[in-house]
């Protein structure tokens, strides 16, 4: 809770939500539909004769499937949302918010602010997992939180505002050991 200079506290918003963004990976999805484009133009413009079928249709195939791969890869993780309530923080990726993941508090035994989250240190933008690091979504370099799960694993996301976060998650953590009695 936060003190005021009148000493009352204010309680936490009951939904706290945040966001981060990689404008780049737009880039990345111009790519993918430039490829998609590339296939859908070589199966419409080109003569489909029995001279030359079989590479031709590994191209288009292949242009097809690099560019559907691409652009929606990118576009899954152009941003991620934090969503923090009373029970539970849920994590969703892009516009249609896949992959998701939903983490109740019960879950969670502490949240700590991370200034400096690199795609690098995680092999990359998206949904990535390392062993001796744990789980996260990284969609930008920059500020995020990190989750100590009650199992022993960490998660982490790149956010935005990610001290308030923390500050949020931490205040709406149940104590893992009985307080004086009163």
């Amino acid at each position: 809770m936060r003190d005021h200079p009148h000493g009352e506290h204010t309680p936490p918003p009951d939904v706290w939500t945040g966001r981060a963004t990689n404008r780049v990976q737009w880039l990345l999805a111009l790519v993918g539909a430039a490829c998609l484009a590339l296939g859908i133009e070589l199966a419409v413009a080109s003569a489909w004769t029995d001279e030359g079928l079989a590479p031709l249709v590994m191209s288009v195939v292949g242009c097809i499937a690099a560019g559907l791969l691409v652009l929606f890869g990118t576009l899954a993780f152009v941003h991620v949302a934090l969503r923090v309530d009373t029970e539970c923080l849920e994590v969703r990726c892009g516009h249609i918010g896949v992959p998701r993941r939903r983490i109740p508090l019960s879950h969670v035994v502490g949240a700590e602010f991370v200034p400096h989250v690199t795609p690098r240190h995680w092999g990359g933008w998206g949904y990535r997992w390392r062993p001796e690091k744990g789980t996260a979504v990284v969609v930008r370099r920059g500020e995020g939180v990190a989750l100590r799960l009650w199992d022993g694993h960490t998660f982490t996301i790149t956010v935005d505002n990610a001290e308030t976060a923390v500050r949020v998650i931490k205040e709406r953590l149940r104590p893992t050991t009985p307080g004086p009695v009163r």
